[in-house]
């Protein structure tokens, strides 16, 4: 990480003065794999806290995370650790795309665009849980989920823009960061 921040340091200004500011940005990483897209998807929209205190009743009620333990419990236990209808209908899509033979560990290993396809095809999945997971999951440096509304506003206001970029002007600014 400490490589692509310097390497974005002298790529932009703008970078350099928030770097400055705020320091070396929080490594975060979540298990490859269907835990880790469960994570995500338990997550999505959610302020951090509540993501985390949901993620824990999840992960505490189904044990082990694994396909097999979403797809044994029902949907009003699953709704009893605080998800929503939506969040356990993608789970379930999830495991059975699992199931149904998706190797998300071996998908780890594709280009981009291949995981971000396969992930997106699962119901419920969208192109922010498919960016997510090639960030946190695998570790893909150059991965970037423009359709982060935090991430849209924060550049915004770094860039002092007078609105916020939509995913096609998010994208179009961090093309000059590649492949950081």
């Amino acid at each position: 990480m400490r490589a692509g921040v310097r390497v974005l340091r002298r790529k932009c200004a703008d970078l350099r003065r928030v770097h400055d500011q705020s320091g070396d940005p929080p490594l975060s990483r979540y298990a490859p794999g269907f835990e880790g897209l469960a994570r995500i998807i338990v997550g999505q929209q959610l302020s951090i806290s509540s993501a985390e205190a949901i993620w824990r009743r999840v992960r505490t009620a189904v044990a082990p995370m694994e396909p097999a333990s979403v797809s044994a419990f029902s949907d009003e236990d699953l709704r009893a650790t605080g998800l929503s209808r939506a969040k356990v209908r993608t789970l379930r899509a999830i495991a059975q795309a699992v199931d149904n033979g998706l190797n998300l560990e071996q998908l780890s290993k594709e280009p981009e665009g291949t995981v971000r396809e396969a992930l997106i095809a699962i119901r419920g999945v969208g192109p922010w849980s498919a960016d997510i997971f090639q960030l946190f999951c695998i570790g893909r440096a150059d991965a970037f989920a423009a359709g982060d509304l935090a991430l849209q506003i924060s550049t915004q206001n770094v860039f002092g823009l007078k609105e916020r970029p939509s995913c096609e002007e998010l994208f179009e600014i961090a093309e000059r960061w590649r492949p950081w």
